[in-house]
């Protein structure tokens, strides 16, 4: 329990730091709505589970380990995101349902498959896992695998909630903001820009 509670904390720090994968659920929730914000983070907290995976079964050492396969990864994830922006940047606009405070022009099933391959794919994650889930596997209980793969659970269900919440908060402050066709297009077009800022970071990354 100490072990899991302290990896825990730390977990919700990380979380709520800065970051693309916060970046992007708080512009999308303001976008599209809370349903859709909530969607595209239980995506994200949902690409954890491949990390975690791949940090259990030492795969992510062999990619930390192979410049060219780490470049392929840095080279899709980033493409990825650039393709997201650019489908913001040509989007009609995303007008809310004035009942409802949701966006009805988008699926939530699509947007949370956008979220779960944008941070699946990611390859500054696939680092992150592999540096920080060892930090709390404790050696002498054995079964280091398993181990990594319990805190990679517990990491996704804490994620889930966290961005969920972003997700929520940030709909709900944007349904005000997304009343008119023109501030609904402008509020496409910044989550458009910054997911096309967020992919060109990541490919020029070393």
């Amino acid at each position: 329990m100490e072990q899991a509670l302290g990896f825990l904390a730390a977990a919700v720090l990380v979380t709520l730091s800065p970051g693309p994968d916060n970046l992007m659920v708080l512009s999308l929730g303001m976008a599209k709505g809370r349903r859709h914000g909530i969607a595209f983070g239980l995506g994200c907290a949902a690409g954890c589970l491949s990390h975690t995976l791949l940090a259990a079964l030492g795969i992510s050492a062999l990619l930390a380990a192979s410049p060219l396969a780490f470049s392929a990864l840095k080279m899709a994830g980033g493409g990825y995101l650039i393709w997201l922006g650019w489908q913001a940047w040509h989007s009609p606009g995303s007008l809310m349902d004035k009942h409802h405070g949701q966006d009805t022009r988008d699926s939530a099933g699509k947007l949370f498959a956008k979220g779960l391959l944008a941070n699946a794919i990611n390859p500054k994650v696939v680092l992150f896992f592999l540096a920080f889930l060892p930090q709390f596997v404790i050696s002498q209980h054995g079964q280091i695998a398993w181990q990594t793969a319990q805190l990679g659970l517990l990491f996704t269900a804490q994620a889930a909630v966290v961005f969920g919440l972003m997700g929520y908060f940030a709909g709900h402050a944007g349904q005000w903001l997304n009343t008119s066709r023109r501030r609904s297009m402008l509020l496409d077009r910044i989550a458009g820009t910054l997911f096309a800022l967020l992919g060109l970071k990541l490919i020029l990354s070393h």
